[in-house]
């Protein structure tokens, strides 16, 4: 099944890649002086640590974890000579693990989303930029196997926003924090997590 995942995760990516590729051949604004033109590329890949908090099945938990993401500039809906505001499609993909339930027995947590959607930043000539994204996709929660909790699926998304800080031309640092939703059992679950990393462009 993991592997499965993983290969659905690489395909997401290189075809990010391609489609970015492909939009950037031609870039209209490359020659208009009054637009301004960011220095870093179309795609940005990025990785960071990540702290989720759950609140599901009765029982909540807190995982430490990882998260990997590519973001592929798709057009600029506003633009000028200050800056621009920009939709990119995005993918990620969000790894918990060391959690434990409350509760009796306590049960050891692990947890995984992938999921895709829009990202709107704004991108400017200083050093922090702002940014909201939302991604739909699907979230696996995994516990100690026992007569009630063990392996579970079910749609989730992520809702959220944050900034990045220019450290180098084509390097930031990431500070972001998200509303997690879940569908479990015919139910929704809210819960949350909050992160940082770092984004490379290219």
């Amino acid at each position: 099944m993991y592997k499965f995942l993983l290969l659905c995760s690489l395909a997401l990516c290189f075809a990010l890649t391609g489609a970015v590729i492909n939009a950037s051949a031609q870039d209209p604004d490359a020659n208009n002086p009054l637009i301004w033109k960011p220095e870093r590329g179309r795609l940005q890949y990025g990785f960071g640590y990540q702290y989720q908090h759950f609140d599901v099945f009765r029982t909540a938990f807190n995982t430490h974890g990882y998260n990997v993401d590519v973001n592929g500039h798709l057009f600029d809906a506003v633009t000028g000579a200050d800056g621009r505001l920009t939709v990119s499609l995005e993918g990620m993909g969000a790894f918990g693990f060391g959690g434990h339930t409350t509760g009796t027995p306590s049960l050891s947590a692990k947890s995984l989303f992938l999921g895709a959607g829009p990202r709107i930043a704004i991108e400017n000539k200083g050093r922090v930029e702002p940014w909201v994204h939302g991604l739909v996709g699907w979230e696996h929660l995994r516990f100690t196997q026992g007569p009630v909790l063990g392996s579970n699926s079910a749609l989730g998304y992520m809702l959220g926003a944050g900034f990045d800080v220019k450290l180098g031309r084509q390097i930031y640092w990431r500070i972001q924090g998200d509303y997690i939703g879940t569908h479990f059992q015919s139910d929704l679950q809210s819960s949350w997590s909050a992160g940082t990393g770092l984004m490379f462009n290219f």
